[in-house]
């Protein structure tokens, strides 16, 4: 289960400040639980841990075992955002880490396109395609974004183009919406295999439907174990208590932003295979709670590496920050640290440890020092980087992030602003219908 501990914010805050921001917090509960707060018309990640159909994995196990079949050994999954970033951060968390170089392959790599405008990108992609055996997941709820429609109607006419347009229909998959849409149109006029994006599902809470669960069980990863792992936590955080994790972060959260100033939450991890977990927590609460004018700008670093780049400015910098940090309980792999009998490196009295006991001393040493330099410390603590624990993990971020949310007095399941660039962007590329756009923003050039 996941642990939550703010002593390293003792002494940034009061004990009566704390236990008003858990009071709003826990109001924040109820609102999220009642399901009548603002945006409740997409809470159904709330349950999909427990409601997740044994015939839908069921499906995508079939994908899986058709691709194999056919030597599949490179799968593009095409999505931009929560459509892309939930997969990323499981399939690198829960992949070996240099996977890529090694021999031996029990899965297809999964590889992410549809999520930038790169021209380059998608020519080195091309030529990646050209070595490999390809397969596609296209997962859009419109089918009419830019970047992944972009993305999907090149590596279509690719699959297209090498095998046929019977072959390339076993070897793309849809997901999208369930009735509506040029995907879901596409689809059934070529025959791909379909999987719904759920209506009241947003997608930076969407890795436990199939948008996140297809491009991970494509990978050969542990889905049962991430699902089982997220159940364990959709039941221990919907019980109402001011220790409840998830309560413990949305209040201290708030309080350090509203109560002590802190516009910034860099959240930090000492494992590598964390970086993109990262990432997928970056949209889910910038996108969340900025908006209204309001929000914890979220940023992040990976230690000890970003110890050496940014750790000059966490140290001594302008105090706007605080630091969430992800402490991993024990490695799953052992790495024992030698003695040498001329020790010009003066590193002999480490010698008999464990890498990891040295990597948790710099986390302990790190979280001292910025205290010390006036950063308040929040700690996530969980067992292991596995697949149980990532999907507490994920499900902890997602449920922390609606309380946190409606107590910070915003909508945590809208996005209008993601429109603004869009709009420009389709005046500059004089799409049709945008006329007037375009005469006026090339008048602004």
């Amino acid at each position: 289960m996941i642990k939550v501990d703010v002593k390293g914010c003792a002494s940034f805050v009061d004990a009566k400040q704390y236990d008003a921001y858990v009071k709003k917090a826990l109001d924040a509960f109820d609102v999220l639980e009642s399901e009548k707060g603002a945006g409740n018309d997409f809470l159904g990640w709330k349950h999909l841990p427990s409601e997740v159909p044994a015939s839908m994995l069921a499906d995508i196990d079939g994908i899986c075992k058709d691709w194999k079949a056919r030597g599949v050994d490179l799968v593009i999954a095409i999505g931009i955002g929560g459509s892309y970033l939930g997969a990323k951060c499981v399939i690198e968390a829960l992949s070996h880490n240099f996977a890529k170089q090694l021999a031996k392959k029990d899965a297809p790599e999964v590889v992410f396109a549809g999520n930038n405008l790169s021209e380059e990108y998608l020519a080195e992609l091309m030529d990646l395609s050209e070595e490999r055996n390809v397969a596609c997941i296209v997962i859009s709820k419109s089918g009419t974004t830019t970047e992944p429609a972009v993305a999907f109607r090149i590596v279509k006419q690719y699959i297209e183009d090498r095998y046929g347009k019977a072959e390339a229909a076993v070897r793309i998959v849809a997901i999208t919406d369930a009735k509506k849409g040029a995907l879901k149109t596409l689809s059934t006029q070529e025959g791909y295999k379909t999987f719904v994006v759920p209506d009241n599902v947003g997608g930076r809470f969407s890795v436990l439907t199939p948008v996140g669960l297809l491009p991970i069980a494509a990978a050969g990863l542990d889905v049962k174990g991430l699902l089982e792992g997220a159940k364990e936590a959709e039941k221990a955080l919907a019980v109402k208590s001011a220790d409840n994790p998830a309560v413990v972060y949305a209040a201290m959260r708030n309080l350090l932003h509203s109560g002590c100033g802190k516009s910034v939450e860099i959240l930090v991890n000492y494992n590598p295979k964390l970086t993109y977990v990262a990432e997928w927590w970056k949209q889910l609460y910038g996108e969340s709670e900025g908006k209204d004018g309001k929000g914890i700008y979220p940023a992040s670093v990976n230690n000890t590496a970003d110890l050496h780049s940014m750790g000059q400015f966490i140290q001594e910098g302008s105090r706007l920050m605080f630091e969430t940090v992800l402490h991993v309980e024990k490695a799953r792999r052992s790495v024992v640290i030698g003695s040498d009998p001329q020790n010009l490196d003066q590193l002999n009295f480490l010698s008999g440890k464990h890498v990891e006991h040295c990597n948790h001393m710099a986390e302990l040493g790190t979280r001292l020092a910025h205290i010390d330099g006036g950063v308040p410390q929040i700690e996530v603590a969980f067992e292991q980087v596995d697949a149980r624990n990532l999907g507490a993990l994920l499900y902890f971020f997602e449920f922390a992030c609606g309380i946190s949310a409606y107590a910070l007095g915003v909508n945590p399941f809208n996005q209008p602003g993601v429109e603004a660039y869009k709009k420009n962007m389709f005046a500059l590329l004089e799409k049709p219908g945008y006329e007037e756009a375009t005469k006026a923003i090339k008048e602004r050039l």
